[in-house]
């Protein structure tokens, strides 16, 4: 499949090809994921979501349209990795994180890749990282992207 994306800073499209097929939704931060680096420990669907950050589901929603939480579809149902939630929040670095990725040209399915992609000098991956006291690392490798 060819989609296009939007250039961080001039704006320009480029056509890129891409292994995910885009489900048409209203949420920007929603995609269809083939199959991640390595996979989440457990997904949660966006009613566990918001039982446990003891919100209301249509905020729920508006996290993940904010970009600040990453919403997939796994059998038809959107979901969460459990380990991008910490106890009633989101990851605090989770959104910088996520902005971090989209400005380095990154879509959803790239960076949710990212997330999971196994680092050898990190315990586990970015996104089991960020929970502990490597997130400040996180970051900073995120940030290393735009450039």
């Amino acid at each position: 499949m060819t989609a296009t994306r939007r250039t961080p800073r001039g704006g320009r499209r480029s056509r890129v090809s891409r292994d995910v097929s885009f489900q048409g939704s209203r949420y920007g931060n929603v995609v269809n994921v083939t199959e991640p680096a390595s996979e989440p420990a457990e997904w949660l669907a966006l009613p566990d979501v918001a039982e446990r950050l003891e919100l209301p589901i249509t905020r729920v929603h508006q996290l993940i349209r904010d970009g600040a939480l990453l919403a997939v579809r796994r059998d038809g149902v959107l979901c969460v990795p459990i380990e991008l939630i910490a106890n009633r929040t989101v990851l605090k670095h989770l959104p910088g994180v996520l902005t971090l990725l989209h400005d380095a040209g990154y879509n959803d399915q790239e960076a949710l890749r990212w997330l999971y992609q196994p680092d050898e000098s990190l315990p586990g991956c970015p996104a089991q990282a960020l929970a502990g006291d490597r997130a400040t690392e996180v970051k900073r490798r995120a940030q290393a992207l735009g450039f």
